[in-house]
Order: structure tokens, then sequence, then C-alpha cells
């Protein structure tokens, strides 16, 4: 047996393997991405207003219609309390978000997405059926985690639906 054959064979499955492992895993990070904004959705969903918070970086900024630029965790914990408080009853039916043009650089990202939100006020009132869109900074952390660092948000108006021909 030829002593070169061992390690020719040990070079195929080594090559393979990583060849494999590749396969299995995005460089560029998007999929990292993808499954933040899929947990957003979700927290959304739940009303999660500790999750929603989690999300955010330390020195986040939300550029919100209307008002002042909140800046910094606290300022946007505060606001959401606030805004939750006067939600009492409310559930969120609803939350689509279309994202588009996620674009990875390093420890940074960028994205935006069309937004479809139900919500069903309590007491029997009319349902709330809300669009907009929305812009995200998003920073990686020293332990891996994706967090928002900028937030725009405004409002749409809703889509015409495509027509049939």
């Amino acid at each position: 047996m030829n002593s070169t054959r061992p390690w020719l064979v040990l070079a195929v499955l080594t090559l393979t393997t990583a060849a494999v492992a590749a396969a299995g895993a995005t460089s560029d990070g998007k999929d990292e991405i993808e499954k933040f904004n899929q947990t957003l959705i979700q927290l959304h969903l739940r009303m999660d207003d500790a999750g929603i918070l989690a999300t955010w970086a330390d020195d986040g900024v939300d550029l919100m219609p209307g008002q002042a630029p909140l800046v910094g965790k606290p300022t946007i914990a505060a606001w959401l309390q606030n805004v939750l408080a006067s939600l009492k009853g409310y559930k969120v039916t609803k939350q689509e978000m279309d994202y588009h043009d996620i674009r990875v650089a390093g420890n940074w990202a960028s994205e935006w997405a069309t937004v479809h939100q139900q919500v069903q006020p309590p007491d029997g009132k009319p349902l709330i059926d809300s669009y907009g869109k929305i812009a995200l900074v998003l920073r990686r952390e020293a332990g891996g985690q994706w967090k928002i660092v900028q937030e725009m948000w405004n409002n749409a108006p809703q889509p015409s639906a495509p027509s049939r021909q």
C-alpha cells in the first residue's frame, strides 16, 4: 500500500468536512439578522416589553414620528412603559414585518421593513389596522448578540392589492 494514500484520504475527508460546514453556515451574517428579525416579530406579538427592550443597545436612539429623539435605553424604556400603560387590555393580533436590503459589514448591519400591525382594543372597540416602514441599524455586541442602535419608524398607506389581469 502506498504510504501517501492515508494522507490523501485524510486530506479529502478534511476538505469535505470543511466544505459541508461552510455550506451550512453563511459568512455574511444575514442568517443571524434574519433570526433577530423573527425574534423581534414574536416579541411584538407577545407584547413582551422586557424582551423588546432587551433587543436595544444601551446607547440606542429611537426616532419616532412627531417626537423628539429617544436617546439611550433608559429613555426608550420609559417611553415604552408609558405607551404600554396607556394600552391596558389591548392585544397585538398581527405583526407582519417584511424585511429588505439586509446589509452586514463586520459588527454592523442595516435593513428596512414594511410593517403591518393589527391591534385589538378592549371592550369590542374597532380593530386598529396600521401600516408603516422601519429602518434599523444593528450592532453585534461583545457577547455576539445583535442589538438595535438606531430605529426609525414612519406611517405608510395600506399597500394596494396587486391587480389581476
